[in-house]
């Protein structure tokens, strides 16, 4: 009698590891509550300094009439991906806006500029991600651009809202359509991934890692509360391609083996919709 044969499963090309919301790093000064994924501030962990060109991802929450006063920065492309509430940006080379849910506004700092960011609302608190990227190129020339995306764009696919300057889709104009132009390798995306919804992320080849960010949309919590207490309706809960879940706030480093057309599934199996970000990295 012949022995059945099997087909041995290719191995996956991804190499998965979580970053746990309550394991980043975490300040509440009153005015500000905020998770540090890379170390920042008073948070330092050697473990987590950068990732790529990634530097910084913190996820802030400013109450209303507060902000970070003016101060100077070099050398760094820094940008805010607004979640909800207004963020003013006001800057040295005369830039004064308002930002508001859906909007990305990236400063690369080029030789030096100085900005202010502020919650003028009297009522709202502002929830948005801080990100900064290493530049590919120092002592550049200071420029600012803003751009919008929609809750519409972001339903069930995954938007390239920021990319490298001069790359396929990047318009150099402060204020136009299209992601936003970095003087870094990196490349972002953002999600609204409705309940029991899955879509799949092709990797290029020349992408050797990427990291994932499932943001904490359903309102601050301290890191001490266990991730199944967070939230009562068990909050957005993104499961990724190897079965890893992400809760409210957690992410993921993902390193991928060379190759040629690499999909990675993303699903939604919480009860509400998951808001996250996908970064390509070089």
């Amino acid at each position: 009698m012949p022995f059945p044969s099997f087909t041995k499963a290719a191995p996956s090309p991804f190499k998965i590891t979580a970053r746990r919301s309550g394991d980043r790093g975490h300040a509440h000064h009153g005015w500000l509550k905020s998770y540090h994924t890379f170390s920042f501030a008073s948070y330092q962990d050697s473990r987590f300094e950068s990732y790529g060109a990634l530097r910084v991802i913190n996820e802030d929450r400013v109450e209303p009439g507060e902000g970070f006063g003016q101060h100077s920065h070099r050398d760094f492309e820094i940008w805010s991906y607004i979640v909800s509430g207004e963020l003013e940006h006001k800057d040295s080379l005369g830039n004064l806006e308002i930002m508001k849910r859906g909007e990305v506004q990236m400063t690369s700092t080029g030789s030096g500029i100085s900005h202010s960011e502020y919650n003028r609302n009297p009522v709202t608190p502002v929830h948005f991600l801080q990100i900064w990227g290493l530049p590919t190129q120092n002592g550049l020339s200071p420029k600012y651009y803003s751009r919008k995306f929609s809750d519409e764009e972001k339903r069930d696919a995954l938007v390239k809202v920021v990319a490298p300057v001069n790359s396929q889709g990047v318009n150099n104009n402060r204020n136009t359509s299209g992601p936003a132009p970095v003087h870094s390798p990196i490349t972002m995306f953002a999600s609204i991934l409705t309940p029991s919804k899955t879509i799949t992320h092709t990797f290029p080849k020349s992408t050797p890692k990427a990291y994932i960010h499932n943001i904490m949309v359903g309102g601050y919590r301290g890191p001490n509360v266990a991730a199944g207490d967070k939230f009562e309706d068990g909050g957005a809960r993104l499961k990724l391609e190897n079965g890893l879940v992400l809760e409210e706030g957690d992410g993921a480093f993902v390193e991928i083996a060379e190759g040629e057309g690499n999909e990675f599934k993303f699903e939604n199996v919480g009860a509400k919709d998951a808001e996250f970000i996908l970064f390509e990295l070089e």
